[in-house]
């Protein structure tokens, strides 16, 4: 089966929730969705609590990185279909305009890597990792190649109300 669904995970820095995202929804995606994600200001570092709640949880962590959403600007980069900011800051940003025509949405969440000390940062991570895999357990459900675009950026709204 080849990948239906190209989405990016925006968030500033790119170095917690987006990198949560992605490596959720390509372990759940089950080969409809291939996940990416960026960052308009990113660390350059994945944070640490982010790569030890995806092992703990069973999920793949090689080639995981904070990266430049430039990278996606080009003709080699994939088109996506849906490009998701997970907090305020990127998306108040002005996004780079990416070739295709995306829905895009906003499913804001704290940023679990401002949380200090080892064990509220450790729950502060696990809480937005569950928060993040309820919300894409939803998304993976959707019948994306049956709804308009109205209907998918309204299906994708609704899911950011969880």
């Amino acid at each position: 089966m080849a990948v239906a669904h190209h989405v990016l995970f925006l968030c500033t820095d790119n170095s917690a929730r987006s990198i949560l995202a992605e490596a959720i929804l390509n372990s759940r995606g089950s080969g409809r969705f291939r996940a990416y994600s960026a960052g308009s200001h990113p660390t350059g570092t994945v944070n640490p609590h982010a790569l030890d709640t995806l092992a703990r949880m069973g999920l793949e962590t090689d080639g995981l990185r904070s990266k430049s959403w430039a990278e996606f600007d080009g003709p080699a980069a994939p088109v996506f279909d849906c490009v998701i900011t997970l907090c305020d800051a990127a998306a108040a940003e002005a996004c780079p305009v990416w070739p295709g025509q995306q829905i895009t949405t906003h499913w804001g969440l704290p940023d679990p890597a401002k949380v200090k000390g080892d064990a509220d940062s450790a729950q502060a991570f696990r809480d937005t990792y569950a928060a993040l895999g309820r919300r894409i357990d939803q998304l993976v459900t959707l019948p994306l190649d049956t709804l308009s675009p109205a209907e998918r950026q309204a299906q994708l709204l609704a899911i950011s109300q969880d």
